[in-house]
């Protein structure tokens, strides 16, 4: 029982007893007594649980107009509870309980006609007409209720939408923040140590120093090359074709190691491991590129050695570089980004200092396709 239901019986209980009371009907009705002040205040009192039982409420309101009718007392405010529980049983309910209240309307206005003791057959079109009325403007508020909850779902999906698409979005940025971390980050980082070599043996060693121009020239192609690459993944709308997804193999991998040897640094490469997944492979490319560019950035000097290996389904990832006494790494971009990628591909990596040097060592699901 709401409030709203309360307030509504209650105003129509004082409202039904007052003209019962104040206009008495005269003959053939039976003269107003506590009977009929009883009726008057039961009719408007089913509508109580009008919200929580409409057909229940209508099935009471009527109920007290025929058993009004059949008493004898005239019927005065009566039927407007039974017309509001009416209009609430087809605004509110669905379609076997609007053809049932149809039905208890029904027998209730012939009950009514029927044991009325004046001749109520003259006020049948206007029952039928307030009967009609309370219908259509509960199936017209039932409408309206179900066009707005329809409303309210396709607001709340098109939000859910939304926040997916955002979510999307995001991870796409860190996807995208990654790539150009590793792959220009490295680049520009192998440029500037080629660079200041070349500098610095430029008056003793010219060709060596031509030979970091070529490197640095190479490196700055293949820089704007990923750029260029990333950037058509961001403009996918663009008429040119969009750029399928990078697939590094063991070729890809020795150019890195390339790169480094021309900044002085020797570098060991070995790998057998066998075909992995695109992702995989983009992974392990990744994880070894940022390794080479930690390993020339904070260490002098000293070989560098990467080793790639496979044990059944896993391959595993070494790069190790030489170094005394190097602190505990802090977690910057670069190293976040390594576990991060051997996170998402359902790996683990762990770096750190070693004896006689520093270690990066990642665990990877092989897969099948490119080879490695």
């Amino acid at each position: 029982m709401s409030r709203t239901d309360a307030a509504l019986a209650g105003v129509l209980v004082l409202a039904t007893v007052t003209v019962t009371l104040a206009v008495p009907a005269g003959p053939p009705y039976r003269p107003v007594d506590a009977a009929a002040v009883a009726l008057a205040a039961a009719g408007p009192l089913a509508l109580l649980w009008r919200q929580a039982a409409p057909l229940a409420s209508l099935v009471a309101a009527d109920a007290v107009v025929v058993v009004n009718a059949a008493a004898g007392y005239s019927i005065g405010y009566l039927p407007w509870p039974a017309w509001i529980a009416l209009f609430t049983c087809f605004a509110a309910g669905g379609r076997r309980l609007r053809l049932a209240a149809a039905a208890v309307a029904v027998l209730g206005a012939a009950g009514y006609v029927t044991l009325d003791r004046v001749d109520s057959l003259a006020a049948l079109p206007d029952i039928a007409m307030t009967s009609l009325v309370a219908v259509v403007a509960g199936e017209l508020s039932r409408r309206r209720a179900l066009a707005a909850a329809a409303g309210a779902r396709e607001a709340a999906e098109s939000r859910a939408q939304a926040l997916a698409a955002e979510r999307l979005l995001l991870q796409e940025r860190g996807r995208l923040a990654r790539e150009l971390h590793d792959s220009l980050g490295h680049t520009v980082n192998v440029m500037v140590m080629q660079a200041g070599v070349g500098r610095r043996v430029f008056d003793d060693n010219p060709t060596f120093a031509r030979e970091a121009l070529g490197s640095i020239e190479s490196a700055g192609r293949s820089a704007l090359d990923e750029l260029d690459r990333l950037l058509r993944v961001l403009q996918p709308l663009e008429r040119r074709a969009r750029a399928g997804p990078f697939a590094p193999t063991v070729a890809d991998l020795e150019e890195l190691a390339d790169r480094i040897r021309a900044t002085g640094r020797p570098v060991e490469l070995h790998t057998d491991g066998g075909p992995l997944s695109a992702g995989a492979a983009r992974a392990l490319y990744r994880i070894v590129q940022e390794a080479l560019t930690n390993a020339v950035r904070h260490t002098p000097s000293g070989p560098i050695r990467v080793e790639v290996s496979r044990v059944a389904d896993r391959v595993l990832l070494d790069v190790t570089n030489e170094g005394r006494d190097l602190p505990d790494p802090v977690p910057g971009r670069g190293l976040v980004n390594m576990r991060e990628r051997a996170r998402l591909e359902g790996g683990e990596l762990e770096a750190g200092p070693v004896e006689g040097g520093f270690r990066v060592h990642a665990v990877l699901p092989a897969g099948t396709g490119v080879p490695a």
